[in-house]
């Protein structure tokens, strides 16, 4: 009943008239005013950020803050991967011979989630991480290993909640939302797969690497508002760290396995 109930509230209020409304907010010169008591609604430390609160002038750009890479450092050592985004690991662990994946005792597929079953194929029995983003978390999306760009799609058209209450109560909002796929050989000369997925009203995914070559650590893009992002490994290709584990905190930078 609380699954009916939550999915009909999300259809009613998940339009294209709300998305522009907060879109316009959120972009307005207005919506500078209600960054200081957004800084303390979450609890965001403001000396991790490149700039003072008062540059920012409005509450996307602030969304889309950068941090200052001193408090980022990148984990050396070209088989080692980072994590690509500041976020709760949401979900981790081995994607079934089924090419399914478990993210809140919900199923998932591959071939719904990267909408190719070829692509899908190449994943079956290997590893998955899902990384949750919150609003108060820090937006940007660095590439989580070296990686020469192979393909690259864009799926989906709506997105809904990717939150606690919308993984839980959802449909499928992590395969189901817009989304932007892109394949990287890596260094191990096996694939990865590093999904953006969209966050209900806004499907704001802006690439800044538009190279067919990413360097472990760098920029490649940002989200508006909270998202979520979501790893594969090719089978046998790819050894999760022991201090990855679902629910546990991650920055960029930081170690999260080791190809094989």
């Amino acid at each position: 009943m609380k699954q009916k109930v939550y999915q009909s509230l999300i259809e009613l209020t998940n339009g294209k008239w709300s998305s522009q409304a907060i879109q316009r907010f959120a972009k307005s010169p207005v919506s500078r005013k209600i960054i200081p008591s957004y800084i303390r609604t979450y609890k965001i430390q403001m000396t991790e950020v490149s700039q003072s609160i008062e540059t920012f002038p409005t509450l996307h750009d602030f969304f889309i803050r950068k941090i200052d890479s001193q408090h980022r450092p990148i984990v050396q050592g070209e088989l080692f991967a980072s994590s690509p985004v500041d976020a709760k690991v949401e979900s981790v662990g081995s994607i079934t011979s089924n090419g399914t994946f478990l993210v809140k005792e919900k199923s998932y597929t591959l071939t719904d989630l990267l909408g190719n079953v070829e692509q899908a194929s190449k994943y079956i029995d290997g590893t998955y991480m899902v990384f949750y983003l919150s609003p108060a978390d820090y937006h940007r999306i660095h590439s989580p290993v070296d990686g020469h760009v192979k393909q690259q799609v864009t799926l989906g058209e709506k997105s809904y909640p990717v939150n606690q209450a919308g993984l839980t109560y959802g449909k499928t909002p992590i395969s189901g939302n817009y989304r932007q796929v892109t394949h990287l050989v890596c260094p191990n000369s096996k694939t990865c797969a590093v999904v953006s997925v969209g966050a209900m009203f806004v499907n704001s995914i802006q690439m800044t690497n538009l190279s067919r070559d990413w360097k472990k650590g760098e920029e490649i893009g940002f989200f508006t508002f909270g998202s979520t992002v979501v790893l594969l490994f090719e089978k046998n290709a790819f050894q999760l760290d022991s201090s990855i584990i679902a629910g546990s905190r991650v920055r960029v930078g930081q170690k999260i396995g080791s190809m094989l």
